[in-house]
């Protein structure tokens, strides 16, 4: 099975979110950054290696917060997706391969159009059931420099 990693980065009470390139498969629909596991990647050093690819920038990640699986019948494969609180500033970030980003209060994230895996995701984040931990990045962050 596929294993997905996304980071959930939080900057003063904002959420960075990111909208696919027209071209691309669910075009213009918005996700939170991160990417695919590769063959002898840990979870946070493969988050590590996407954030600095779509964003340019060298996160700090923290713990998992959620993980979920998605069945995608385009590739006849169910997904696991796996989330990260992530630490950066939004003047460390810049777009590198997304048609958009957006920092986005917790309340604006149920209107936004999502991909369809992130939605229940969307939904805790939005009611406040769910946030990144970013109180502990001082001491359970770390930089994965893979």
């Amino acid at each position: 099975m596929p294993t997905v990693v996304a980071g959930i980065i939080e900057f003063d009470d904002r959420v960075l979110i990111c909208q696919r390139h027209e071209e691309d498969r669910y075009a213009l629909k918005w996700e939170f950054p991160g990417g695919k596991v590769e063959p002898g990647e840990t979870l946070q050093g493969a988050l590590a290696r996407e954030l600095r690819e779509e964003l340019g920038a060298d996160c700090a990640i923290g713990e998992e917060i959620y993980r979920t699986r998605f069945g995608n019948p385009e590739i006849r494969d169910e997904l696991e997706l796996i989330f990260f609180s992530a630490f950066a500033t939004p003047q460390s970030v810049r777009n590198m391969i997304f048609q958009k980003i957006r920092w986005v209060e917790y309340a604006e994230l149920p209107g936004v159009d999502f991909l369809p895996t992130d939605h229940e995701l969307v939904t805790k984040l939005a009611e406040g059931t769910l946030r990144p931990k970013i109180n502990n990045f001082g001491v359970n962050a770390r930089r994965y420099n893979q």
